[in-house]
């Protein structure tokens, strides 16, 4: 991803030093310590039963599919698995946490001290990760009015089971932590641990922020930025807060810890409450559920089942065929994508050609209609024997892109296309000659400027054969008949 720097906090004296805690809402059909459906969409409040809503006797029953998605996300970034973890109730009071308190990982948590590695156009980035915990989702509140305002609680995602990423701050600038943020969805989807989707709360992250003169090892007093759902708000909001923050300890003021939201509307951040600590949480053992136990069997049958990463992925892209890093990097991004792609190359024979196609009209046709890579309108082996025919020369890369919009969504292969439309390449030079002296005649205009000096006309004819021919004259032949009959007195 790509996201332009508003400010750069370095040249102000100050360096920005960011954590990032990310919530993923984990892939299972049912909540945490319940049998409660997790679906997004629900009705309010139909979701629910007498341990998601807190009531009196009900006791929580730990998920073990939410335990071992758990488990994969740790390994996959590198993170010791605890043999022994416990849960904790985190003790504070919102309208949608029925309980009063929330059911955590704190002093035991799950998996720890791991690390994510990746390249880019800076050269290698290390971030560490502190922990990888287990936790239930919080109700809902929703705020509804102006003048007469209410507040509607909805207890669905109450119990929805979520893993904590909690990074060192290791960060340095807002896009630096906004590409992290995206790589580390691409490896959650990956691993299929979460459906990463922002717009409906399955991905959301806390950006813990703060500054200090450049040089420096101690850290500032942080703030820390709520609940931010797409790496574009993401960006903002911590440039944001590096340019406040800034200011204000330029201006002589101190900056407060604090909790802040982000408002997209005003480009601004607002203060919410003063910043908690780990005491004021006053967490304790959840008495309600034993500590949980990890095998050493368990672990390597889970790190048995974990895919190739992205970042992995892009490397061997690199060294097995031969594409840009850039290139690269976007094909290997989702397991999908990166598929289609390999099914492609291996049906073309001509992997660069397969990534040309892949990231152009491909990528083009999806996001015109909105749709991910499993809704693509032609096969990778179709699409590979379409760039066999350009490779044979049978047609040019122009007629290509027809043949492609005629094939997509009709099942018909590029040879078909080809036949029945009469779509083959003209590569015959005596047919061609005709159809170039017939352009040079209704175009004189161009011609003479060509003949006194002005290289550009040539283009210009070029595309009336090309137009003549419906792109189906062959490139290399017509510009060189074309010149020669330029040139011939």
């Amino acid at each position: 991803m790509s996201i332009a720097p508003v400010v750069d906090a370095g040249a102000t004296g100050f360096e920005g030093v960011i954590g990032l805690e990310i919530h993923a809402q984990l892939l299972t059909r049912t909540k945490i310590f319940c049998g409660c459906g997790t679906q997004f969409g629900a009705a309010p409040n139909t979701s629910t039963c007498p341990v998601c809503l807190g009531l009196p006797g009900a006791l929580p029953v730990l998920n073990r599919r939410a335990v071992e998605l758990a488990i994969r996300a740790g390994l996959a970034l590198g993170c010791t698995i605890q043999r022994r973890s416990i849960f904790a109730r985190k003790n504070y009071f919102y309208p949608d946490l029925p309980k009063g308190y929330q059911i955590s990982q704190y002093e035991q948590p799950l998996a720890t001290d791991g690390e994510l590695v990746y390249e880019d156009d800076g050269g290698q980035h290390t971030v560490r990760i502190i922990r990888v915990h287990l936790e239930e989702d919080p109700g809902k509140s929703l705020h509804i009015g102006q003048s007469d305002r209410h507040t509607y609680l909805d207890f669905n995602r109450s119990g929805v089971p979520l893993i904590e990423i909690v990074t060192h701050p290791d960060l340095r600038a807002s896009r630096e932590a906004a590409d992290f943020f995206a790589r580390l969805r691409a490896i959650l989807l990956a691993l299929g641990v979460t459906d990463g989707n922002m717009d409906e709360g399955s991905l959301r992250c806390d950006a813990n922020v703060s500054i200090r003169h450049a040089g420096e090892s101690a850290l500032g007093v942080k703030v820390e930025v709520k609940n931010i759902n797409s790496f574009r708000f993401l960006h903002r909001a911590i440039e944001h807060e590096l340019v406040r923050q800034t200011a204000l300890v330029r201006a002589g003021g101190h900056v407060v810890q604090e909790t802040r939201r982000w408002d997209e509307a005003t480009g601004h951040t607002e203060s919410m409450r003063g910043k908690e600590e780990a005491h004021d949480y006053r967490y304790f053992p959840e008495p309600d559920l034993p500590p949980v136990h990890v095998s050493d069997e368990w672990i390597v049958d889970i790190r048995a089942t974990l895919p190739e990463l992205p970042e992995a992925r892009k490397q061997r892209f690199i060294r097995e065929y031969g594409l840009s890093a850039v290139d690269a990097a976007y094909l290997a991004d989702t397991t999908a994508l990166a598929r289609f792609f390999e099914e492609t190359a291996a049906a073309a024979g001509n992997p660069k050609a397969a990534s040309h196609w892949v990231m152009g009209e491909v990528t083009r046709r999806l996001k015109a209609e909105g749709a991910g890579v499993e809704a693509v309108g032609v096969t990778p082996a179709a699409l590979g024997g379409l760039i066999r025919l350009v490779d044979g020369g049978v047609i040019n890369g122009s007629a290509a892109k027809d043949v492609f919009e005629r094939m997509y969504g009709s099942g018909r292969e590029a040879e078909e296309v080809v036949r029945v439309e009469g779509l083959s390449q003209i590569a015959d030079e005596r047919e061609l000659s005709k159809i170039v002296r017939s352009v040079m005649s209704e175009h004189e205009d161009a011609v003479t400027r060509f003949r006194t000096g002005h290289e550009g006309s040539l283009g210009f004819l070029v595309g009336q054969v090309m137009r003549a021919t419906r792109g189906r004259a062959n490139p290399r032949m017509t510009n060189d008949l074309l010149r020669a009959a330029l040139k011939a007195p």
